[in-house]
């Protein structure tokens, strides 16, 4: 992969992602927050242009407020503090199965032209070369959540025109396959990466390349991209992070703990 020249940013690659991610939570809406860049993004959108966003955590927390010191995991005290809801991982789940949650974010090892992710096996169930951690909660969000965002890393080992295995579903082989196979709603909406953010065509629910981090180009995430990629007619830059959006988003992660910020 070609190294980006980052020195004279104000900003990581990481923290561009978590701004991007931030961007696309809307104000009011319901978002299943995960661990790590989700939790940031969620932070950060909740304290900027999404104020009455609600997040359900996956042990069982429900927050309408931001936590009252900054915290790295979901788990932490702070996030205790006068939750909304403090229940357990079975109840944030049925909030998923009643169609309560509005968008949710998850990654994997490998996601393919359609937005399929795999978490579970490299070289798929009869020719496994390596195991990976599973689905863990990923499927739910995948098949319940009204919309989700995969989150990951740009390299053709990972980007593959067809996973090796199935864990959380995004549109199948395209087209209606969600409706075919009885999803109740929801699929991949957009797809951020190291690189850049792709979306999925609304007829044939391939993904498209849609914007492109500063310094990349097409032809880079082409490169590093495991099918002939198609390229968005309107390719655009995406936006950088603002000033208000770092002060923010450092007041959350200080010490660059996820974000990759020397301190």
């Amino acid at each position: 992969m070609t190294k980006q020249n980052t020195k004279s940013r104000k900003w990581t690659p990481a923290e561009l992602m978590v701004t991007a991610a931030a961007r696309e939570i809307a104000d009011g809406e319901v978002v299943f927050v995960g661990m790590r860049l989700p939790l940031l993004g969620f932070l950060l959108a909740k304290s900027t242009h999404a104020p009455d966003a609600v997040g359900v955590y996956e042990l069982g927390i429900v927050r309408d407020t931001l936590a009252p010191e900054p915290i790295l995991t979901m788990g932490d005290l702070p996030n205790l503090y006068r939750a909304q809801w403090l229940a357990d991982t079975a109840d944030a789940m049925a909030l998923l199965q009643q169609g309560s949650v509005d968008i949710s974010f998850i990654g994997g090892a490998q996601v393919d032209r359609f937005g399929n992710l795999n978490t579970s096996y490299i070289g798929g169930v009869e020719n496994i070369t390596t195991r990976l951690p599973g689905s863990g909660g990923a499927c739910d969000l995948a098949c319940l959540a009204k919309r989700h965002i995969i989150i990951m890393s740009h390299e053709k080992r990972r980007f593959v025109p067809r996973v090796d295995y199935i864990t959380s579903p995004g549109y199948g082989d395209g087209g209606n396959w969600r409706q075919q196979v009885g999803l109740p709603r929801g699929g991949p909406s957009t797809v951020i990466t190291t690189l850049g953010i792709l979306r999925f065509d609304s007829d044939s629910r391939e993904m498209a390349l849609s914007s492109v981090h500063p310094g990349i180009t097409a032809d880079m995430v082409a490169e590093n991209t495991g099918w002939p990629l198609h390229i968005s007619a309107d390719l655009s830059q995406t936006p950088e992070p603002s000033d208000e959006e770092l002060v923010m988003l450092r007041r959350f992660d200080p010490q660059g703990y996820w974000t990759g910020r020397k301190s």
